[in-house]
Order: C-alpha cells, then sequence, then structure tokens
C-alpha cells in the first residue's frame, strides 16, 4: 500500500477497527514486510533444491559411522573368551577389561594407536609410570586400557582433586583405582606392588603447555620422592603428537589469570581430531638409595623430555600428524 493510499485510509476509517487495519498495514509497509511472502518462497525453493544434495552427503558419514560401530563391537568379540573369564573371577575386573577393550578400539580406529616398549612395563611387582599430560590425556587412557589388556593387571592413578568432584565420577573412579594424590597413599599402592601413574605437570601442563611440548613441571618433586619412599623403579611415557589431537586455549592471558587467580582450569580445548598417536615408554630409572628427590626429579625430567625430543617433531602440525596416519611403520628420530 503507498504512502497516499495508507493517509486515505487512515483519514475515512470510520470505526476503531477499521482505523486499526489501517495502521497495521501502514506498519507493514514501512517494516518492508509485505515482501517476507516472497522471501519464504525463495527460501522454501532453495530448501526443495538442496535438501537432496545434503542428504547425498550426509548419508555416507552415517554409513561410515556404522562401520566404526562395528569395527568396535569386533574389537570387543574378538576378546570374548578373555571377558568371559575376567567376569568369572570378577565383576569389576570384567568391568574393567571390557572398558579396556572399547577404549583400546577407539584407540586403534580413530588414532591408529601404537605404544612402544610395553615390554618395559613389569607383568608383576610395582614401578612408578610419569607421562607428559596433554590438553586431555586421551593417550593415558589408552595406555591403561592396555596395561589391562596385555599385562592383565590394573594400574592406579593419580589425578586432580576436581576430578573427583565432577557428579557420576565417584564409581569410574573407584573402579579403575584413581586417587588424589596424597604422599602416602601414592606409597601405599606402589607398596602393595601395584602399578601408579602420575603427571607431575598436571592440570597446569594441560592448560599452559603447547604443541612445541614444554614441560610444565616447576619444581616438583613429590612424586620422586614416592618412588624412594617405595623403592621402586621410575619409567617415564610420552605420546606422540599428542598436542595435534587436542589443544588448549589456556596459553591466553585470560585463562592463565583465571587458573592463577581461582584455580579454574576452564580454558576450552579444542580438536579431537583423528591423528596418529604413539606412545613411547623410556627404561626404567631403577632406585638408587644415593639419589635424593630433587636429583631423581631431575633425572625424570630429563628421560621424559629426551622422549621428547627423538619423537616428536616441533612446532607439532595437525595436517603432518593427520597424513602419519598412512605410514605403515614408525621411523625413530
Amino acid at each position: 500500500m503507498s504512502d497516499s493510499g495508507n493517509q486515505s485510509c487512515l483519514m475515512g476509517a470510520e470505526d476503531t477497527l477499521s482505523f486499526l487495519v489501517c495502521v497495521f498495514h501502514a506498519w507493514e509497509d514501512w517494516a518492508g514486510l509485505g515482501q517476507l511472502q516472497d522471501y519464504l518462497s525463495v527460501l522454501e525453493y532453495l530448501l526443495w533444491v538442496f535438501t537432496p544434495l545434503a542428504v547425498v552427503f550426509i548419508l555416507p558419514f552415517i554409513i561410515v559411522i556404522l562401520i566404526y560401530l562395528s569395527i568396535l563391537f569386533l574389537h570387543v568379540y574378538k576378546r570374548k573368551n578373555q571377558l568371559r573369564e575376567a567376569y568369572c573371577n570378577n565383576l569389576w575386573d570384567g568391568a574393567r577389561k571390557t572398558l579396556a577393550t572399547l577404549w583400546d578400539g577407539h584407540g586403534a580406529i580413530w588414532h591408529g594407536y601404537e605404544i612402544h616398549g610395553m615390554e618395559k612395563i613389569p607383568d608383576k611387582g610395582a614401578a612408578l609410570i610419569v607421562y607428559y599430560h596433554g590438553a586431555i590425556p586421551i593417550d593415558y587412557y589408552y595406555f591403561l586400557a592396555n596395561v589391562i589388556i596385555q599385562k592383565g593387571r590394573p594400574c592406579h592413578s593419580v589425578a586432580d582433586h576436581l576430578l573427583f568432584k565432577i557428579p557420576g565420577f565417584k564409581l569410574l573412579l573407584e573402579v579403575f583405582s584413581v586417587i588424589h594424590g596424597p604422599q602416602e597413599e601414592c606409597v601405599r599402592a606402589l607398596r602393595s606392588g601395584h602399578l601408579l601413574g602420575i603427571s607431575p605437570g598436571g592440570v597446569r601442563e594441560a592448560l599452559f603447555s603447547d604443541e612445541t611440548y614444554p614441560l610444565v613441571w616447576g619444581k616438583r618433586t613429590g612424586f620422586a620422592q614416592v618412588a624412594i619412599d617405595s623403592q621402586v623403579p621410575v619409567i617415564p611415557m610420552f605420546t606422540q603428537n599428542l598436542r595435534e589431537g587436542f589443544r588448549s586455549l589456556g596459553t591466553l592471558r585470560f585463562f592463565r589469570w583465571l587458573y592463577e587467580r581461582f584455580r579454574l582450569p576452564i580454558a576450552p580445548v579444542y580438536g579431537g581430531f583423528p591423528v596418529k598417536f604413539r606412545t613411547f615408554l623410556g627404561d626404567p630409572i631403577p632406585y638408587d638409595s644415593n639419589v635424593n628427590a630433587a636429583e631423581l626429579a631431575e633425572k625424570v625430567q630429563q628421560a621424559v623430555q629426551s622422549l621428547i625430543d627423538q619423537h616428536q617433531r616441533v612446532p607439532g602440525n595437525i595436517l603432518r600428524a593427520l597424513l602419519e596416519r598412512f605410514h605403515s611403520k614408525h621411523k625413530e628420530g
């Protein structure tokens, strides 16, 4: 309706209803809503044209997802006899082995996960495994799964206290023997003959390390004192391309300030890229009564750094790590 038409309508309105109708038409013309019908028609046409194309591209992804689920099922079924035996021995042993099989399958499918040096993990007896902490320590989950499957024993773990405050996590942490980390409890676990995994960098390393893979241990020596008090060897561990799988924005000043000021580890993490993961276990560092905690901590840090230097190209590159999925063999150095 034109401006002159609106004016004549308003002037010629004889009752309130007619006046309101005229006002609505005037507002509709002013806001351009009269063309809304045309816009909706165009959108409907585009939807009609592109929906088949979208379906064509989405369906293959659904098929791929179904294939991956089938492969994951086969990983579980392949070990059905082991699972049956585990459930006969102990309920939680069966649960652990089932979840270990699922995680092992996920690692094999999504990251082509490999572990080198598994023979350095003892079949019996205690040892302290010290590892580099990624933005998300998914490589450590794969490692735990391999220990359960290949060694037939669980590995106790030390986790940040925040993990124990997440609703619903209590049972999972209990079944997989995750502890908060007081030195006395760590020593007790090792003296009982268990394996124990710990990352001296912890949350700080998860947040503030980056694709250049710096160790963020500070002057922490508690883990070394635990090894000395327990008189057990220390086994260093590092996973190649870990920072290319998941990365943290913790290096940004705001998120660092939040953590330092309020101890809030809320830096966003992004990724989940299907890059190649290879976990390397270094030579065990034996117990030495003549070495103190500070000296042992330095020795362990050098061992982990040596694994990084030997197996990780820095800075890390996501594309390169993705292409490594097509490499059939690992090349040392």
